[in-house]
């Protein structure tokens, strides 16, 4: 080992493929990393919880065939640690159960770098929980073995013993075995399991995507032609696989494979994605528009002066992007809180409250229900008569609350931060659209519906007039932006936020009855 103790190599398990079975070691290094070198099959999603800086490689860039890349992986753990960076190799599942892990710890010793292993939750584990398919049961099985349906020809030692499998009392957990399945099936069989025996294969477990056959042992090469499922997936053979109930929590769940596409700034995207992640959807992302600075910030300095000079009686917010712009803006000055003291504070909606929050100031007025610049002024106009008061806005924003409050105040306002199209390059999202993919797209403001309307061709259009692409706007403003462009939405939010719009996105599920 070399002379530092301290890890430079991390060998991470990326669990299953959901981001919310990866563990929060996991996430810490992920966030810390210089470079993280990832398999085939670890879902790019994982990788939004790297560090925003870290170079990513996946494997498959590598040279070579499968077999071949793995020296290429090695010198390139090798090479990066010495070379000062902190490296995290993200593995598919459970770093020690079939993925090489161990042969990639040994190389490390070998040349003296230091390095971690942090588990993963493995395939196996992650079936028996999103099937509701008990890999023990206190009357069927006692025993669970990992297996692996690709053994390598070469392999020093004992190979499979078959048999002993065949015998095996409890539930055999196959991985990598659907190319090899008949020839599995037959030496089981041969070997004495009944081929009654209850069986399943289950693919891109965890996810939204995921889908199963149940079978058995004998019918489950056919099942799984007949239902489509190809490599990789996972097989399951045993009694207590008989257990497994017609549709689990995870199917029953109200977006269950239902493939949405959210299309909100990047930094603002997160919150929605997990949450169709955990309804079972299938989160496609498309950051339509970027936030950035804006171009005069020095009337962002000379607002944020006046309101500490008590120039202002109150500060109004009609998104939580300017909240964060004006503040963050503030704070980079190396200025605190507390020089808002003197200013009160009203926010369109709870969204922006919530962002109000974050910084430990707390909104003085929030209107109910309606969450619009028209409902705000309506409900903020009562308290500010003759008073002072600047709008916190964006460059695009529309003069509506201005015009309204003008009527009973003195109104100034500042351009806090701009939007801009960020659409360019994001060919893979389009094409999914074009080939009717994507069942639903999440509007949420009229800027981001002109900016993805308009680049929509004849084949997009189609699938929209169709009914086969569906468009959810979370307010009238911004469905009215949609016939701006000869395009009609699906449906409209109830209420103007990310809970609104996906209570929509369920409503219409449950309607048409979308399958999966």
């Amino acid at each position: 080992m070399s002379e530092t103790h301290e890890p430079r190599v991390f060998l991470v398990g990326a669990g299953p493929g959901a981001p919310g079975l990866l563990t929060l070691r996991a996430v810490e290094l992920l966030a810390s990393a210089d470079i993280v070198i990832y398999d085939q099959l670890v879902p790019r999603r994982l990788l939004d919880f790297a560090n925003p800086k870290a170079e990513t490689v996946c494997v498959r860039e590598l040279p070579g065939n499968h077999p071949d890349k793995y020296p290429h992986i090695h010198n390139m753990l090798i090479d990066n640690a010495r070379a000062g960076k902190r490296v995290v190799r993200l593995k598919g599942g459970d770093p020690l159960i079939f993925g090489r892990g161990g042969e990639e710890a040994e190389t490390l010793r070998a040349a003296g770098i230091p390095y971690e292993i942090v588990p993963g939750v493995t395939a196996a584990l992650a079936a028996a929980a999103f099937l509701d398919l008990p890999l023990t049961h206190r009357n069927y099985s006692s025993a669970v073995a990992l297996v692996t349906g690709h053994e390598l020809p070469t392999k020093p030692g004992n190979r499979l013993d078959w048999k002993a499998l065949a015998q095996f009392p409890g539930t055999l957990a196959i991985y990598m075995g659907i190319a090899r399945l008949p020839l599995l099936v037959d030496q089981l069989v041969k070997h004495g399991r009944d081929p009654e025996s209850p069986a399943a294969i289950v693919e891109r477990v965890s996810t939204g995507d995921m889908r199963t056959v149940a079978a058995t042992l004998g019918t489950l090469d056919d099942a799984r032609r007949n239902a489509g499922l190809e490599s990789p997936g996972l097989i399951l053979i045993g009694e207590a696989v008989g257990r497994r109930v017609e549709q689990s929590w995870f199917q029953q769940r109200p977006l269950f494979g239902q493939r949405v596409l959210v299309t909100r700034p990047r930094h603002q995207a997160e919150a929605m994605i997990r949450r169709l992640e955990v309804l079972g959807a299938v989160p496609y992302q498309l950051p339509t528009v970027e936030i950035r600075e804006p171009e005069n910030p020095a009337a962002v300095d000379t607002a944020l002066t006046q309101i500490r000079n008590g120039e202002w009686d109150w500060l109004v917010f009609s998104s939580a992007n300017g909240v964060h712009s004006l503040i963050k803006h503030h704070l980079a000055q190396g200025r605190d809180v507390r020089d808002f003291a003197q200013v009160k504070f009203a926010t369109v909606g709870p969204k922006t409250a919530a962002a109000l929050k974050e910084y430990h100031l707390q909104p003085d007025l929030v209107p109910p229900a309606k969450f619009s610049a028209e409902h705000l002024a309506e409900h903020l106009g009562p308290h500010v008569q003759g008073k002072r008061v600047l709008l916190a806005r964006g460059k695009q924003g529309r003069p509506v609350l201005a015009e309204q409050l003008a009527k009973v105040a003195t109104v100034s306002e500042v351009v806090v931060y701009e939007q801009a199209d960020a659409i360019e390059g994001q060919h893979e999202v389009f094409d999914a659209l074009r080939r009717g993919e994507i069942r639903y797209v999440t509007l949420t403001s009229p800027n981001i519906a002109r900016a993805l309307a308009k680049l929509f061709d004849d084949t997009i259009r189609g699938r929209v007039e169709r009914g086969e692409i569906r468009l959810v706007a979370i307010s009238p403003l911004t469905a009215a932006a949609l016939d701006e462009f000869g395009l009609a939405p699906a449906a409209v939010a109830a209420e103007a936020t990310t809970d609104g719009l996906i209570a929509e996105l369920i409503r219409l599920t449950k309607e048409r009855g979308d399958d999966h």
